[in-house]
């Protein structure tokens, strides 16, 4: 019986059909990771948009549904969220107090309050993190249009340090009761915060990317 050569130990067997099918997925999500990204974040941010689109159309079931999840990522506090179909965009606690519209005036109870038809339906996340989310989408957007173009300068942790205090600040004092923040200071707060952390993964997730789909060509070489 014959035995195989040195060359012929050299040489490694073809892969299966499933780790094909497992590498082809892997390289997809390493070539299109950035448009993955958009699409998930256009979700994120369109369901608790379509929160009160529901409620003013009847289908309340479906939007409490919306807000009961998303509570579980955002505070949802009505002082310091949009609203849609009222005669303003947004109220302060004081206006809402006043109305009587709250079922009570704790930091747990205030969330409950999803609107009405004087007063519009909440979107079911804050200014705050819309303004993150977005400023991630579009960051996300102008990264995609310059890499490849241009040669971006990598943000480092302490500068993005620096970035960050903003939000801490806004964030902080308010919660500790110290000042009350406004709409104009989340929003801006919240799209910086957004930007610079686009600014800091993006680059790597893509160099992440990169480095897989070497990995992937030299196995399948």
């Amino acid at each position: 019986m014959s035995t195989p050569g040195p060359l012929a130990d050299r040489v490694p067997a073809p892969p299966d059909r499933l780790t094909r099918a497992v590498n082809g997925m892997v390289a997809w999500i390493a070539r299109h990771w950035l448009l993955l990204f958009s699409v998930l974040l256009i979700l994120y941010l369109a369901v608790p948009v379509a929160a009160p689109i529901l409620m003013q159309s009847g289908h309340e079931r479906s939007a409490r549904l919306i807000y009961a999840f998303y509570r579980l990522l955002c505070h949802e506090l009505p002082e310091r969220s949009y609203f849609l179909f009222g005669p303003q965009p947004l109220y302060s606690l004081s206006e809402l107090t006043a109305a009587g519209v709250l079922p009570g005036p704790g930091i747990f109870e205030r969330p409950l309050y999803l609107g009405d038809m004087q007063f519009g339906y909440k979107i079911a996340l804050c200014q705050r993190d819309l303004a993150i989310y977005g400023s991630v989408l579009l960051g996300g957007w102008v990264f995609g249009l310059l890499r490849g173009r241009v040669v971006l300068p990598r943000l480092t942790i302490k500068t993005y340090l620096i970035f960050l205090a903003p939000i801490a600040v806004d964030g902080l004092t308010q919660l500790f009761g110290w000042r009350e923040s406004n709409y104009l200071l989340r929003t801006a707060t919240g799209a910086l915060f957004g930007l610079a952390s686009t600014w800091l993964a993006y680059p790597n997730i893509q160099d992440a990317m990169a480095d897989a789909l070497q990995s992937l060509d030299a196995v399948a070489s």
